[in-house]
């Protein structure tokens, strides 16, 4: 386990990422289906971010509404890790103590790829600032779904489920998402796992629970 809690909670903490149109959404739902098939009893938090409490969903309106450029990409940072800590505190943690699967559409790591990377913005300056909002809770595994921005992208049009203002930003901007992620998966290969999500839905569930399983097993043996 890694080192968000005490020893002696039993939680688990997955979180997906990716860029517009990656398939984050399906996938949760579906991994929720396969954990609970094996293990009926379980405990599964579904969470997103930005968002995930009252406060940190109103934080989420300012973010993904409105124009490209409506908001400095500092304050957006701030107010994206401020929705964080929030989620952190009331949601994600609690439900770790309780001994709960959490399964989170977005973390950390989009802000270190969005805010960051694709800004120009060190990730060490990002880094800094989750050094004091996230009080060492680490994800236990990453799915990274990866895909061609353009691909991505028009499938987020099509389903109607890419957020406004992020969309608007440009291929550009998603193509540096894409490098972004890319890159961090050479920084925490050991915690990132790489899915290409071009492939059916059911061929990429089927990775994801072949990563899964073996985490599910170690843990109910415990």
């Amino acid at each position: 386990m890694t080192n968000h809690n005490t020893h002696e909670d039993m939680g688990l903490f997955i979180t997906f990422e990716g860029g517009e149109g990656s398939g984050k959404t399906t996938q949760i739902k579906l991994l929720k289906y396969y954990i609970q098939s094996l293990i009926p009893d379980i405990e599964i938090v579904i969470s997103r971010e930005p968002g995930g409490t009252e406060v940190a969903e109103q934080i989420r309106d300012i973010l993904v509404n409105g124009s490209a450029d409506k908001i400095s990409t500092r304050a957006e940072t701030l107010l994206m890790i401020a929705s964080r800590a929030e989620h952190i505190d009331r949601v994600i943690l609690p439900a770790l103590k309780r001994g709960a699967i959490v399964l989170c559409d977005r973390f950390k790591d989009s802000s270190i790829v969005y805010q960051g990377l694709a800004n120009n913005i060190s990730k060490e300056k990002i880094d800094k600032i989750h050094e004091f909002a996230l009080e060492k809770c680490e994800p236990d595994l990453t799915i990274l779904l990866d895909i061609p921005a353009e691909t991505g992208i028009k499938r987020a049009i099509d389903r109607n489920e890419s957020d406004q203002r992020f969309e608007l930003k440009g291929k550009e901007f998603h193509k540096r998402i894409r490098e972004g992620y890319l890159k961090l998966t050479t920084i925490y290969p050991e915690r990132i796992k790489v899915i290409n999500a071009s492939q059916s839905v059911q061929s990429i569930s089927d990775e994801i629970n072949q990563l899964i399983t073996p985490i599910l097993k170690h843990r109910r043996h415990k």
